[in-house]
């Protein structure tokens, strides 16, 4: 099953996002799950959200990942979504 977790940053959290990315990036591959990622970007290129697509068993599978998300503990997201996801081009 294919869930889309869509998260907007804390306005101000930017160094937050920094201080964490290692961490994030090594979960992203460590735990076999992830088949695209991402960051999203505000007006000034700025990194403000991630997109991430995992390729999980079920919902609660994706609840679990995103909340072990080391960005999810540091407490970055003002906002989550996970939404199932069809891919259809890619």
């Amino acid at each position: 099953m294919l869930i889309a977790l869509m998260a907007k940053d804390k306005s101000g959290a930017l160094q937050v996002r920094k201080d964490n990315r290692d961490a994030h990036v090594a979960y992203l591959k460590e735990t076999g799950v992830v088949t695209h990622a991402g960051p999203f970007l505000d007006e000034n290129g700025e990194m403000c959200g991630s997109l991430v697509v995992l390729d999980v068993a079920d919902m609660a599978a994706a609840e679990d990942w995103a909340a072990n998300d080391p960005y999810a503990k540091a407490g970055l997201f003002a906002s989550a979504e996970l939404i199932q996801w069809n891919k259809v081009i890619g």
